[in-house]
């Protein structure tokens, strides 16, 4: 065993080395995160890490010497050792006691970051996706999207092309019961998706999209139509129990129920009732007494049906045949009546699986609150396409 005297601060090369390979050159304490080679303003390249020592140099330091008190040339080795900023570095170390940040907690800190590192930089070159957000106001609440949690759903199947999203997002002040508000989140959308999304589709670098959308049911069913199925891409929803965007095991027994109308003589309306029951009298409030009423529900309807994958894949399958049937259905129909109360990756995915030479026009209605009834508020036809 060295002597006390033999041991000094001193951190070989090779330590330090894989001290910074192990952090991807970013500090070490939870949630910093912080580059540690430029400055964070000027971006002029400086290093800025410290290396904190979890059980102390220092035998009356935070955390004392713990296992190392009879072998004190490993508390320089790296199981011992976290790249840190100066920050971060001195809360660690003005807690005198160790109670705050103990051994134990710094040591998992330690550990979540190296192994963050690992499954992001094991990802492959064709795993980059273009993250899309989308929010809009829905009633009276605004989006609650954020990128970091969008980064995190998309892990460990895909990573982030750009250290930002593309955010589509309107900050519309205007009531969503007017028509004002539907005109300016549509055109908002369609100009920005032309400015942001079009010209990465057409440089297919990747030509992949990761889209995280919480809007009003008819603008999202219209970022779906201006992405389309042409594009590789993936719908995330947010879950509510537990709260997240992550992907979830499948339900049992879940299935999706298509209800084809039994008179097809009047004009088709689609009603997708999967977030809640609807009765058909409301529709045909909307869309006339004489309508033929297609329905899209579930065997288990509610808020929070949608959770995986392998849903939105049946969800797809089955709307595909429900228009070809309804064409063959409805020979002289004009257009077709969209109801939509579905989760919001369903809207976003009805959408991408409309087919813009086959399709009649979609005359797409939302469901206020506040007015209680389905009202007409977009259209996805000839003249957008």
């Amino acid at each position: 065993m060295p002597k006390p005297k033999d041991v000094t601060r001193n951190i070989k090369i090779d330590v330090e080395r894989e001290m910074w390979g192990r952090a991807a050159a970013r500090c070490q304490f939870s949630d910093c995160n912080r580059l540690l080679y430029k400055h964070g303003v000027t971006q002029e390249p400086v290093n800025l890490a410290e290396r904190a020592h979890i059980y102390s140099f220092s035998k009356r330091g935070p955390r004392g010497w713990g296992p190392f008190k009879f072998n004190r040339s490993g508390l320089n080795d790296v199981p011992n050792l976290m790249l840190v900023c100066h920050d971060c570095h001195k809360l660690i170390d003005d807690d005198k006691e160790g109670e705050r940040y103990s051994a134990d907690l710094l040591k998992r800190w330690k550990a979540e970051h190296e192994a963050r590192v690992r499954l992001t930089t094991g990802i492959p070159p064709t795993k980059r996706t273009h993250v899309v957000l989308y929010g809009s106001r829905v009633g009276d609440e605004n989006s609650p999207l954020t990128m970091g949690a969008a980064f995190e759903a998309l892990f460990p199947d895909w990573f982030p092309a750009d250290d930002r999203p593309i955010n589509l997002s309107m900050r519309s002040a205007l009531d969503d019961g007017t028509a004002a508000f539907w005109a300016a989140e549509a055109a908002h959308l369609r100009k920005e998706f032309d400015r942001q999304v079009r010209p990465r589709i057409e440089d297919a670098a990747p030509n992949h999209f990761s889209v995280f959308a919480l809007a009003s049911q008819p603008l999202l069913i219209q970022l779906g139509a201006l992405l389309t199925d042409k594009v590789p891409a993936v719908v995330y929803q947010p879950v509510r129990e537990p709260t997240t965007w992550r992907r979830q095991p499948h339900p049992a027994d879940f299935r999706f129920v298509v209800n084809r109308p039994a008179d097809v003589t009047g004009p088709p309306a689609v009603l997708f009732a999967l977030s809640d029951k609807v009765h058909h009298d409301r529709v045909c409030a909307a869309a006339g007494a004489d309508a033929s009423i297609w329905e899209v529900t579930s065997n288990d309807c509610h808020n929070d049906c949608l959770r995986s994958e392998a849903q939105l894949s049946e969800f797809r399958r089955a709307v595909r045949k429900l228009f070809v049937d309804l064409r063959a259905a409805h020979p002289a129909a004009t257009a077709i009546r969209i109801f939509p109360v579905m989760p919001a990756a369903c809207a976003v995915e009805l959408g991408r699986v409309r087919m813009p030479k086959a399709d009649l026009p979609w005359i797409v209605y939302d469901h206020h609150n506040k007015q209680s009834a389905f009202t007409e508020r977009l259209t996805i036809g000839a003249s957008d396409e």
